[in-house]
């Protein structure tokens, strides 16, 4: 694995929500200004997963652009190039086509990579998280297997597959969809095994929605392995409006306690609040000459798609902070 992040050693409001996609275009958020020099690909390109390889970074966003996903390369992190092909062009007949999104791709073995993809499954009808590989990160990316790979039914399926490393190897986080069907969302993890293709212990949670910013939901998940413990950033409310958030918490260990910043770290009224609306879906890299940026999504000023943004940052003992006004 190759992610970039940070220290890492080695991604009515009930009804409103309910089966939404984060392709779909809201009807509420609020101005802002067009002009924005963090905008770094300005076109429908949500939900930004990054992973560098050989000097080149891939980011992986949801279904756009008459693709199931997206991708686009860079060598800085600033500068980007769409790329033509979609990364996984065929869905298995055992889902629902044409909601897929939240990509994360890792590389497990050296020239090995794994997709892991929220779409719709049939039976049951739910939002849940999919696997695929693919021995080029722009893909094309094959679906494994026969089922889905995380799909709790009981928890209202799961959605935002992320993976990090540890001393021990691989995990995968998501989010249980629970705000679908009145449940609470959690962002769950659990180990991997070494090809990445299957679950390989317990799931432990990690943070639910406590907080009135937070609204029905947490989702988009990146844990980020510290020396002092864990940092997760995680999005939070309506992806479709300006309270769509990103979060952030800290914990000596997975199984916590977790303590979580009283107020978003990003949001819409950042910045004296006229560069966003509704910023999340993010990721950590680190571009070649040390910089550290987040990279997300935000709403034009029109609201009618959702481009990828990167914001410098550092880390300053275990709080990551904006280091442009």
């Amino acid at each position: 694995m190759r992610r970039v992040l940070g220290l890492l050693a080695v991604g009515a409001l009930a009804a409103a929500t309910a089966g939404c996609s984060p392709s779909d275009t809201p009807d509420d958020a609020a101005p802002a200004e067009e002009a924005n020099a963090t905008r770094v690909l300005d076109e429908e390109f949500a939900d930004p997963d990054i992973l560098e390889v050989d000097g080149v970074y891939y980011a992986y966003a949801s279904a756009g652009n008459r693709k199931n996903v997206q991708v686009a390369t860079s060598t800085d992190l600033l500068e980007w190039e769409m790329l033509d092909d979609d990364a996984l062009p065929e869905l298995p007949s055992w889902t629902i086509p044409g909601k897929t999104w939240a990509p994360e791709v890792t590389e497990v073995a050296d020239g090995q990579f794994v997709l892991y993809f929220t779409t719709t499954n049939f039976k049951p009808a739910l939002q849940c998280i999919g696997v695929a590989t693919s021995t080029d990160p722009a893909g094309p990316f094959t679906v494994a297997g026969d089922r889905m790979l995380v799909c709790p039914e009981a928890e209202g399926g799961a959605i935002d597959a992320s993976t990090f490393a540890t001393d021990t190897g691989l995990n995968l986080v998501w989010k249980n969809d629970g705000n679908c069907c009145d449940k609470d969302t959690w962002i769950q993890t659990a180990p991997l095994s070494a090809d990445g293709l299957a679950l390989a212990g317990p799931t432990t949670r990690l943070v639910k929605q406590t907080l009135d910013w937070e609204g029905l939901l947490v989702e988009a998940p990146t844990v980020v392995p510290r020396d002092d413990g864990f940092a997760l950033l995680y999005s939070s409310n309506f992806y479709g409006d300006s309270s769509y958030n990103v979060g952030y918490a800290t914990a000596p260990a997975l199984e916590g306690p977790w303590e979580k910043s009283p107020e978003p770290i990003l949001s819409s009224d950042s910045f004296g609040g006229d560069r966003y609306i509704g910023p999340g879906g993010q990721d950590l890299a680190t571009a070649p000459d040390d910089t550290t940026y987040l990279l997300f999504h935000s709403w034009d000023a029109a609201v009618t798609y959702r481009s990828m943004h990167a914001e410098p940052v550092e880390w300053q003992g275990s709080d990551l902070q904006f280091t442009q006004e």
